[in-house]
């Protein structure tokens, strides 16, 4: 069991994601977000960042404040993420529920959102302590 965003489980969510996806699975996707956790248990904003090139992941980050650039930026409660995280509320109801907030371009965000949707089936299979 891992705490949710700490280094441990940034260190799982990149070996499962590096072993699950495939730069096929991924549409060779070449991009990055960033979601921004508000309102966390310890009072501050966290990031958690996943970069793609080729489809493959490149990077996987996270910290506290803001964190890198990236092409989408995702903000939003941190319990909304953690249910997103657990496999409880899909991204994209999140999102269009006015759940989650977004930065970035829609159109190219609602095209990949089943991309998304890969990411945080994997992610929910991480055993996390919230």
């Amino acid at each position: 069991m891992v705490k949710y965003l700490s280094e441990e489980w940034r260190a799982e969510v990149e070996k499962r994601l590096r072993e699950q996806l495939t730069p096929e699975k991924m549409n060779n996707l070449t991009s990055s977000m960033n979601n921004l956790y508000l309102n966390c248990p310890d009072g501050k904003s966290h990031y958690f960042f996943v970069g793609f090139a080729g489809g493959s992941v490149e990077s996987v980050q996270v910290g506290e404040g803001e964190g890198p650039k990236a092409e989408f930026v995702i903000s939003g409660e941190y319990e909304v993420f953690a249910k997103i995280s657990r496999a409880e509320l899909g991204a994209q109801k999140a999102l269009m529920g006015g759940l989650l907030k977004l930065k970035g371009n829609m159109v190219k965000a609602l095209k990949l959102a089943s991309l998304s949707d890969r990411l945080n089936k994997i992610i929910a299979t991480i055993e996390t302590e919230f």
